[in-house]
């Protein structure tokens, strides 16, 4: 009888709470609107948004299905090995990264030295990567895939850290009693407790690459970007339809891959 009395006087209070959350929120809706100037919208504006929606649900097909150097195809596959190599590049580099980062493994002021360049690594945006890289090698997918390599560095090795600390030890430490040296404890004891998450982690990155190496092409870094920002420049609709379908489909294939991938890793 006492714990109903206690949820029926809760009640009130749960309600109170919900309605004050509601009313705050209602309220931020009503301010975000004054920052939209809805006057701005002309009727030419209209008229392009009309042919915006016109060129994407009609897409050039002659772009999306033959097989020459502007093609959507070939320009697809130029990201996807942009996305790959660079995720490759990412992950090795991300490994020593790594081990110098878990306290458990080196020093603690070993760990936060290199927790801290880790996190100068992730801060500055991909795109300034790429700015950068381009002025080096000149626009290209090799500057592509060096941005994508740098970027995965810092993402990857922050969760290769994270898994190094969960190690379980005592198998390290059963390892050691028996007299196995250093390399058969890497081997057969650090190794297979690593080998499955790397792996898992680093298909997911790739899953992001993805997505970044499209981008990367805006600012001259190889990949299907580029032509994107052309199309839309020159008001060519029906081209930038045929590389978003063309994206769009990519990316649901790989979604699909390596989420089995990943699947079968946890498993096994």
């Amino acid at each position: 009888m006492n714990h109903i009395e206690k949820q029926l006087s809760a009640a009130p209070r749960q309600q109170f709470y919900i309605a004050t959350i509601a009313g705050i929120i209602a309220v931020l809706f009503i301010w975000s609107f004054t920052a939209v100037n809805f006057n701005d919208i002309e009727q030419s504006g209209l008229k392009i948004a009309r042919n915006i929606v016109y060129g994407l649900t009609h897409p050039d097909t002659a772009l999306l299905f033959n097989v020459t150097k502007q093609s959507v195809l070939y320009l697809l596959v130029e990201t996807v090995a942009i996305a790959f190599l660079g995720t490759v590049v990412g992950a090795v580099l991300a490994v020593p990264l790594a081990f110098l980062a878990a306290s458990n493994v080196v020093p603690k002021p070993v760990a936060w030295i290199t927790r801290l360049l880790l996190i100068a690594i992730r801060t500055i945006p991909a795109l300034v990567y790429g700015l950068i890289f381009i002025r080096v090698t000149g626009p290209g997918p090799f500057a592509g895939v060096l941005t994508v390599g740098l970027t995965s560095i810092g993402m990857l090795a922050k969760l290769y850290m994270d898994a190094i600390e969960e190690l379980d030890t005592r198998v390290l430490e059963s390892m050691k009693s028996i007299g196995c040296t250093t390399f058969e404890k890497i081997r057969f004891g650090i190794v297979p407790q690593l080998l499955s998450v790397f792996l898992s982690v680093m298909i997911y990155r790739f899953d992001m690459n993805m997505r970044e190496a499209s981008i990367l092409g805006l600012v001259g870094a190889g990949g299907i970007g580029a032509p994107l920002i052309f199309a839309m420049r020159s008001y060519k609709w029906d081209q930038v339809g045929s590389i978003l379908i063309g994206l769009v489909v990519l990316i649901l294939i790989i979604e699909f891959v390596s989420g089995k991938l990943r699947s079968k890793l946890v498993k096994g």
